[in-house]
């Protein structure tokens, strides 16, 4: 089959690679028609890079429909159209029967001491192949894919594998009351899409910062009360709490991450580190890699007293002034993790109606053959072309 895979730091290619198999009796092979490119993937293409191989297959976001079945599958048949979640989670142990599917107790990763495997995401999270490719495996295939129905097209279901749930976690952390009022830092992917939730959810104001055009004239097509960073990068704050009667805002919702614009000293060491041999770079990024936190100290001056602030975006230091990669790893309050997409498909299934609140038909700005691929990531990396969201079809 063909696939894209990591071959080094912004080297991204799609090779020919052998077609996955059933290894195990509950596993489904699913024929991949759809599977997006996600902000957390710019990480694997920058900074992640020691903790991958030449050759892993990249990619979270799949959907496809399912062309093998294991012996002991039940719940799924060939021909079933199905999203794949991008946490591989049991569904049975302790923390998937609380919710918490990023924390599958069958999956985590515990060499690096990491929550549950992820698809196409580094041996940090288990080092499976993902989904950027014409085929995937899927395990616990009873209990991970989400079955959906025929019929619309792929755009609609697609982001079931982690923007949307991704999104609505943010602002279910939040913590948003019906009325009440939240700043979202970065209007990529995610951040767009939880403005568009917490104004569904009832927000009566949502402020969006970004510093892309593209990014801010979309978000405020949707209703959201947009800040400029390239203008307010000094006085952000002063900007949103002159929007707030001076207090600032019940909630805050960071989904920018380790890679926020500004923080230039630790910005040249994340590159400085890209460019280690892997054995010396794995072992410094685990005990000494920084976060750039320009998004994360944003966030807390901008939240009002006794507010929330909600972390979405993907944090990976050791040494950062707060242990954020292990706050974030094991999903504690502030707060913050990642999304247990299993925990929030009743909840978004209902909303994927040709009614479209939340605007999904839409939603991509791009959909590319695979073998695109890595022209599409170097366009994302550099944010140009309009690229917010990108499809991928093999």
């Amino acid at each position: 089959m063909r696939a894209l895979t990591w071959q080094g730091r912004r080297d991204v290619r799609v090779e020919t690679v052998p077609d996955p198999v059933i290894e195990q009796p509950d596993d489904v092979i699913v024929r991949v028609t759809s599977t997006g490119i996600c902000g957390s993937d710019l990480h694997l293409y920058e900074v992640l890079g020691p903790f991958l191989a030449p050759g892993d297959i990249l990619g979270h976001e799949a959907m496809g429909v399912v062309e093998d079945i294991g012996p002991e599958v039940r719940r799924l048949a060939r021909g079933d159209r199905v999203v794949v979640p991008f946490n591989v989670s049991c569904g049975t142990c302790f923390m998937c029967s609380r919710g918490l599917h990023s924390q599958c107790e069958t999956t985590q990763v515990r060499e690096y001491g990491s929550g549950a495997a992820l698809f196409g995401y580094t041996r940090l999270y288990g080092q499976v192949p993902g989904g950027q490719a014409e085929y995937l495996r899927v395990p616990f295939g009873d209990q991970l894919p989400i079955k959906v129905p025929e019929g619309p097209a792929d755009d609609r279901f697609v982001y079931l594998s982690d923007v949307l749930p991704t999104a609505w976690q943010a602002v279910e952390y939040a913590a948003l009351e019906p009325g009440g009022s939240v700043t979202v830092l970065g209007l990529g992917p995610i951040g767009d899409m939880a403005a568009r939730i917490a104004r569904y959810r009832g927000a009566d104001l949502v402020i969006g910062v970004d510093l892309v055009d593209e990014r801010l004239d979309r978000a405020a097509g949707h209703g959201v009360t947009c800040l400029d960073l390239r203008r307010h990068e000094k006085d952000l704050g002063e900007a949103v709490r002159e929007l707030t009667d001076g207090r600032g805002t019940d909630a805050v919702i960071d989904a920018v991450g380790m890679e926020a614009h500004g923080s230039t000293g630790v910005k040249a060491a994340q590159w400085v580190t890209g460019l280690l041999p892997d054995a010396v770079a794995q072992p410094f990024m685990e005990k000494a890699g920084l976060d750039r936190l320009g998004a994360l100290y944003a966030a807390i001056d901008l939240v009002r007293r006794g507010g929330t602030v909600s972390l979405s975006g993907v944090y990976g230091g050791a040494m950062d002034p707060l242990p954020l990669l292990r706050m974030f790893d094991k999903q504690l309050q502030f707060r913050m993790g990642q999304a247990n997409v299993r925990r929030w498909v009743p909840d978004l299934l209902p909303l994927l109606t040709d009614e479209d609140p939340l605007g999904v038909d839409g939603f991509a700005t791009h959909r590319l053959p695979l073998e695109e691929a890595p022209r599409a990531y170097a366009d994302f990396q550099a944010k140009r072309d309009g690229m917010i969201k990108t499809l991928l079809r093999p």
